[in-house]
């Protein structure tokens, strides 16, 4: 039996939370080019290690909810759009000069952002990106599952993953994985019986 689609997050992770370092700084994330910031760092691959890929991941996505931070930092690696022709909505309330034919600005809170990246997925999972809406989104309740890549680093500031989070979210791991250099996937979700709305 099929699966109904869900909202979904994929992100790499320093080891004391951080998703970027200071200035949105992604060199210490592994295919990292140094200071050129000419390349996206790539996910883990891998799923044929028993770890989830990037590449089976965005296999069942059909949309994607970033926020505008995460946005500007995509669009200015330069080089061939990473998303192909998936749906980009880019949560924002300022203007926004698309980069590809595929991305568009909304507004609105998450409930509404979310519900719009759903349509635009036409019953594939929706990828949740960028720290604030994850955050967001796991406060409304509106995440079904998380695959998250430890990078074995210390970063001391930067911007958070989950700090911010305006409460406790009960979650299960229902994977893990290692990978050459270090790095651990976990897979979790909502712990059965949870409930995170306000």
């Amino acid at each position: 039996m099929l699966r109904p689609a869900w909202n979904r997050v994929y992100v790499a992770c320093s080891l004391d939370g951080f998703m970027a370092g200071p200035d949105n700084d992604l060199t210490w994330l592994p295919g990292s080019q140094g200071e050129t910031g000419e390349s996206k760092p790539e996910p883990p691959h891998g799923a044929d290690q028993g770890g989830l890929g990037f590449d089976a991941f965005i296999a069942d996505v059909g949309a994607l909810l970033m926020g505008r931070q995460t946005y500007d930092v995509v669009a200015g690696f330069g080089g061939a759009w990473p998303y192909g022709d998936l749906p980009v909505l880019v949560a924002t309330r300022g203007d926004l000069n698309p980069v590809h034919p595929t991305v568009r600005a909304v507004a609105g809170d998450i409930g509404v952002l979310v519900d719009r990246a759903r349509e635009a997925a036409r019953g594939k999972d929706v990828y949740l990106d960028g720290g604030t809406v994850i955050r967001q989104a796991l406060d409304a309740g509106l995440v079904d599952d998380l695959v998250v890549t430890m990078v074995p680093i210390v970063l001391g500031a930067g911007i958070p993953l989950f700090a911010g989070a305006t409460q406790r979210h009960a979650l299960q791991f229902v994977g893990h994985h290692g990978f050459e250099g270090g790095l651990v996937q976990l897979h979790a979700r909502p712990a059965a019986g949870s409930s995170t709305t306000p």
